[in-house]
Order: C-alpha cells, then structure tokens, then sequence
C-alpha cells in the first residue's frame, strides 16, 4: 500500500480539508467540537509562518481520494541538546484507510526530513491514554514511552 502513497508538504490548498480532518480527530479522540473559524485560522497560522511547523499530507496516487492522512510538525528548542524536538501533531488518517500504513509513510517522510536536516535531537507526539491502536503503531515504528507526563492549564 506504501507504494501507492505520495508524501507532501500541505499547501493553502489544503486548508479545508486539514481543517476537515482536525475537527474529526477533535470529535474522535477527545468527543470535542472545534470552532471552525479558529481551526482555519490556526492552519493558516502554520502555512504562512514556517517557524510555527509546517503539515505533511498523505495522498492516493491514482487520484481517486485525494488526501487521506495527514500530521503536522512543531518544534520544541532543547537547550540540554543543542537542537529541536520535532513534535507529531493533529495525526489523522481517513477512516477507510487505517490500517493501510499511511502513517507509516508519513513517519518514512519525518524521518528522511530529519535527516537531511541536521537540527534535529528527536521525535516526540502525545497520544491519548486509551488510543491502543496508535500506540501499537508508534512502538512498531520504534518509537519508546517518555518518562514524562504532560500537564496543562487552559486560558
């Protein structure tokens, strides 16, 4: 199937669909219900200023589905390091082609990016608690647990 997947980086004609895509996931993983005008802004926000991140979208090469994953990229400056963590964000994956390994090329493309880039120290993502699929993805790729816990304060 991986040979089927075209890897990019997303373009301002992508927007609706990205915003498409990370209302589902917001709906599918935490039962919330995005305010689309902010989502569009926030993915315009990254489009248009590289230093924020930037999106990889999956598409079929046969054109018959067009995008049908998607992640976006942020960074994280390690001053223990010397360089970035890249950070796994808004993933998602059409329903119909889970377990397809699009993430998988996804993952292929973050990793041959990482390493022509140079600035790079590691890959991190959050994943929710009870999301056992992704995380059978993500150890399989050879991704490890973090000894962290994340905590947050809303504003």
């Amino acid at each position: 199937m991986t040979n089927a997947i075209t890897i990019r980086k997303a373009t301002n004609q992508d927007i609706e669909l990205i915003a498409n895509y990370n209302m589902r996931l917001a709906s599918e993983t935490e039962n919330k219900t995005l305010d689309r005008i902010t989502v569009l802004k926030g993915i315009k926000a990254v489009l248009h200023d590289p230093l924020r991140g930037f999106y990889l979208v999956a598409e079929k090469n046969d054109s018959s589905k067009g995008i049908i994953g998607q992640l976006m990229i942020t960074f994280e400056w390690s001053d223990w390091r010397n360089k970035y963590f890249w950070w796994i964000q808004s993933v998602y994956v059409d329903q119909q082609y889970r377990d397809q390994k699009v993430f998988t090329s996804l993952y292929q493309e973050i990793m041959r990016l990482v390493k022509s880039n140079g600035t790079v120290c590691g890959l991190r993502l959050y994943v929710e608690e009870h999301n056992e699929s992704a995380k059978k993805v993500y150890k399989a790729l050879g991704m490890t647990k973090a000894s962290y816990e994340i905590y947050e304060m809303s504003l």
